[in-house]
């Protein structure tokens, strides 16, 4: 009788303490936003989101993958129709991987003047049916919308109309969060904005030495491939920077675990 009693106080009891023992949500609040789309996720957690982008070239891929594999972390990828459409094999990986992977636009569109921003270069229908064809391709990779909600602007340039056009079609834009100079490593040496990897480097640490909250729920930009005319690749720091990361007691989410 008492085996029994004490068993059916196992039964009542496990589960509430599984229950209490369940992560907490994240505090949204604390969220950045910029012309309606996620930036940053939680400065005081310690938690960053490696994120890739890929439109025409796939050179650092293979090595990206294994970089994260030996060192055990998940990241986010996010590719163009054409990405998809060029680099099928690579991308199958990265999901038998666990890494998450969303749409890029399908043909890479600029939806707004670069100095005026609130001035659309693209109609919401022609938005549209743009990133419609990116989840199109998405899915015969067996990659479903529903597992793919995030969304990463072409060329990370976007107005409040872009988010709120995204959101239309049930999904959350995201972008890099700023302060760093890692999304510079698609610069070649004939730009007046190039930045070699030693600087892009250099600079990443600074900013997580001089911050107070370090980058903390950061969206690190990282870009998968370069122009063949950039042989400075900052893909090759990759595994130093996650080691230092670690070092520095950073966990590393995939987008979604870091933003839901």
């Amino acid at each position: 009788m008492k085996r029994i009693l004490f068993l059916i106080f196992l039964t009542i009891i496990i589960p509430n303490l599984t229950i209490c023992s369940q992560t907490a949500p994240k505090n949204k609040q604390s969220f950045e936003y910029e012309q309606g789309a996620i930036v940053r996720g939680d400065k005081h957690s310690k938690e960053i989101a490696l994120v890739f982008t890929g439109g025409s070239y796939a050179d650092g891929l293979p090595y990206i993958t294994s970089v994260l594999k030996k060192q055990k972390v998940k990241a986010s990828f996010f590719f163009t129709g054409e990405f998809y459409d060029t680099y099928p094999n690579l991308i199958k990986v990265l999901v038998v991987n666990g890494h998450y992977v969303g749409a890029h636009s399908d043909k890479h569109l600029l939806y707004c003047d670069w100095v005026k921003r609130d001035s659309l270069l693209v109609t919401k229908e022609e938005f549209s049916k743009d990133l419609s064809d990116n989840y199109k391709k998405m899915c015969g990779l067996n990659i479903s919308k529903e597992n793919a909600m995030y969304y990463f602007p072409a060329y990370e340039w976007y107005n409040d109309s872009i988010s709120s056009w995204t959101k239309d079609l049930g999904l959350q834009l995201v972008n890099m969060t700023k302060g760093t100079l890692s999304n510079a490593d698609y610069t070649t040496p004939d730009m007046k904005n190039y930045r070699s990897s030693d600087v892009i480097y250099k600079n990443i640490i600074d900013y997580e030495k001089n911050n107070n909250s370090g980058l903390n729920g950061f969206l690190l930009l990282i870009h998968v491939g370069t122009h063949p005319d950039r042989s400075d690749k900052f893909y090759d720091k990759l595994e130093d920077l996650i080691v230092y990361l670690k070092n520095k007691d950073y966990s590393f989410k995939r987008i979604n675990e870091l933003l839901d």
